[in-house]
């Protein structure tokens, strides 16, 4: 409360009293009305929040349903994540109404409650049928144009438009193509998009987007509709990007720049969908010097096309990158080779929720970690000026000057951009300091976001506590929205607490492994993973306490651990451990165990509403999976168990239902519990009942 307001009743007295109190020891009278001014602004900002709340627009989330039912909203289950809650579908409630029965309201009514990128198809309109001569349907017809490469490439999917025979099975059966048949197209996976990242070198000119060298799609980056009246297109949905459309895309670009009229893409006009840029100036290649193709032989692109323009004369467009969207691979021109230095890249992947390293928000996680004010503060990015403004070209030049600072600091160093840092790093925690180590978006002169960055490490982290094992004020580092390639270890010594919140350490090179030797055993080390995709977690003997939530931790390849804390309670929530698991003592809910869970005290710990293959773990179990009673034996499937895969651990459509909505709330186990996507799924199977035009039929499609 600042002072002005602190005494605005006090100031409303008149002055002699004033003088009288003043005149009293402790002020008695200004005392007082101070205690009664914050219950007074306590009142008005009720007041206020109260006047919020009558507009759907202003309202907290928990009025979103009573408002709902004001105008009849029935059948749909309230849901609320960090991003997305159901107050688009309540606003828009009255215009679905006036719309009931037309495609684009099933679109948007669709995407209002599940969050879900949607299309609807009238498939009754791909029947190949007799046609009324009062109702000629000319692009219907019964034999597609072979030569149309990109009606070809459609087909069976949410754009096609290829005439099929009828089946008169019911749709969801199989009867896909029938007079009574819509078929709404879903897109489960979130698009993410990356600014100004190295691209990973596998041999001379030939590279990946993704800086860690794995085959990953590139995501279209969708587009708002402005409309409730317009239905989606291609480019207005997260879907992979394919090489045929994007070829013909740049073709005709290249075609109108010789033709001299100016080019109408798609893809890449305004901010395009993926671009590259070559040092020493980092400037962006043009689009119509991008060759799209397929590069699963690195084969080399042409160094130029040639075209004719009107009036017969040949042109000569040169080539300086071929890129393979559908594998993100980019191989550049024979003739950039001798002058080679960076490839940095833009663009977007996919992925099925905030878990692992992104450039998604996280602020509020962070702050959330905060316990003492920040004494020392630097950033890192690649390309600024060594030691200007604070700011350091590698993160080892920033963990030097905070090796020197005194016991008890708290510091933070900032990672800005997505640039890759090749070095093995070394950081060292004094008695009752804290480091955080984090991506954010920060400027010296003010200004913090942690979104929309996410640096690479390309190699080893070892970290050390210097603190005494008899001292209760141990030392805490915590990394947050760091892609990490390479083991984190933790050195003997004595470290209080180590925090991984929204990082990805690659699963198949590296994980955490806790070392300790004597009296630097770090015996009071805990250790919590949060959102965080993880390699295994290898700890000795005396570390007490380890919490997971909302994690993967994957065993990677060969016969080993997933987790291995033989000596501590493991608390595990909303995760998926892809691995045996060896621990003291178990404290599990929600939380998915693929392989054998071994704890040492069975008559401690509990598992609630998870799934554990039977084995030698006994802890009390309620009620979980697979269940004996049960005549039948169960186990998850995972739409892909590959960490290199963006539907990475999510639980496929044919998961049985007691995983898929296994958890305590209903929703599915593991880290997506938190997408709620069975509530959302039954929230979309309530609105195309109520806004479905009577006697036509329509059926779900997970495109992703």
């Amino acid at each position: 409360m600042n002072e002005p307001a602190k005494n605005r009743l006090y100031n409303l007295l008149p002055a002699i009293y004033r003088v009288l109190d003043s005149q009293k020891q402790g002020q008695p009278m200004q005392a007082l009305l101070e205690v009664i001014e914050t219950e007074m602004q306590a009142i008005e900002e009720d007041v206020s929040g109260l006047f919020d709340d009558w507009f759907i627009e202003t309202c907290a989330d928990w009025v979103i349903p009573y408002i709902g039912d004001l105008l009849g909203v029935e059948g749909v289950r309230p849901i609320s994540t960090e991003t997305w809650n159901l107050r688009r579908y309540v606003a828009n409630t009255m215009a679905y109404r006036r719309r009931k029965g037309t495609a684009a309201v099933l679109e948007h009514a669709s995407h209002d409650v599940t969050g879900w990128p949607t299309h609807i198809t009238e498939l009754f309109q791909l029947v190949a049928a007799t046609q009324h001569l009062n109702h000629l349907r000319l692009h219907n017809l019964q034999a597609p144009d072979l030569r149309n490469e990109s009606c070809l490439e459609s087909m069976e999917g949410p754009f096609d438009v290829i005439a099929h025979t009828v089946n008169v099975r019911s749709v969801k059966e199989g009867g896909k193509y029938n007079v009574q048949n819509l078929g709404l197209f879903v897109w489960r996976l979130q698009s993410y998009p990356l600014k100004k990242v190295n691209a990973r070198m596998v041999k001379r000119g030939c590279y990946t987007f993704d800086p860690t060298g794995k085959d990953t799609p590139l995501f279209n980056r969708p587009r708002s509709e402005a409309s409730i009246t317009h239905q989606s297109e291609e480019t207005d949905l997260p879907g992979p990007l394919q090489r045929r459309s994007l070829y013909r895309e740049l073709d005709m670009r290249r075609k109108a720049l010789v033709c001299g009229y100016p080019p109408r893409s798609r893809y890449f006009d305004g901010e395009p969908v993926f671009s590259v840029a070559l040092s020493p100036k980092y400037d962006s290649i043009l689009p119509e010097e991008i060759f799209v193709c397929d590069l699963s032989d690195w084969s080399a692109p042409p160094d130029e096309i040639e075209y004719e323009d009107y009036s017969g004369m040949k042109h000569k467009c040169p080539i300086k990158v071929a890129v393979d969207p559908m594998l993100g691979r980019l191989r550049l021109s024979e003739h950039l080779l001798s002058e080679l230095g960076e490839v940095l890249v833009s663009y977007s992947y996919g992925f099925c929720g905030d878990v692992g390293a992104g450039p998604y928000d996280h602020s509020a996680l962070i702050g959330g970690l905060f316990s003492r004010p920040v004494e020392w503060q630097v950033g890192v990015k690649g390309d600024y000026p060594v030691g200007e403004d604070n700011t350091f070209k590698t993160i080892g030049e920033a963990l030097v000057e905070w090796n020197d600072q005194p016991a008890g600091t708290v510091g933070m160093i900032v990672i800005m951009g997505s640039r890759t840092y090749s070095e093995n790093l070394r950081v060292e925690i004094k008695e009752g300091c804290q480091l955080f180590i984090v991506a954010a978006d920060w400027s010296p002169k003010g200004g913090f976001r942690a979104s929309g960055v996410r640096p690479h490490i390309n190699g080893r982290v070892e970290i050390i506590g210097r603190g005494d094992a008899n001292n209760f004020d141990l030392g805490e580092l915590v990394l947050a929205g760091l892609l990490v390639e390479g083991e984190i270890t933790v050195l003997e010594g004595n470290l209080g607490e180590l925090q991984l919140a929204r990082c990805t350490v690659v699963p198949d090179l590296g994980g955490i492994c806790v070392l300790s030797r004597g009296d630097k055993d770090n015996r009071s080390l805990k250790l919590t993973i949060t959102q965080t995709i993880c390699g295994r977690v290898s700890l000795s003997d005396k570390v007490p306490e380890v919490f997971v939530a909302e994690s993967i931790v994957d065993h990677g390849t060969g016969d080993v651990a997933a987790l291995r804390a033989k000596g501590a309670v493991v608390r595990v929530e909303k995760s998926t451990i892809l691995g045996r698991s060896e621990i003291s003592i178990l404290e599990a809910c929600d939380s998915i165990f693929t392989d054998i869970v071994t704890a040492d005290r069975c008559d401690l710990g509990f598992a609630r509403f998870c799934y554990l293959p039977a084995g030698p773990c006994t802890s009390e179990r309620f009620p979980c999976q697979p269940d004996p009673a049960l005549p039948y034996s169960i186990q998850p499937v995972f739409t892909s168990m590959c960490w290199k895969s963006p539907a990475y651990c999510r639980l496929d459509v044919d998961c049985p239902d007691e995983i898929r909505t296994g958890a305590e709330g209903g929703s599915e186990m593991g880290p997506f519990c938190s997408l709620q996507q069975p509530q959302r799924e039954a929230n979309l199977c309530s609105v195309l009942e109520e806004y479905t035009p009577f006697g036509l039929e329509v059926c779900v499609f997970y495109v992703t």
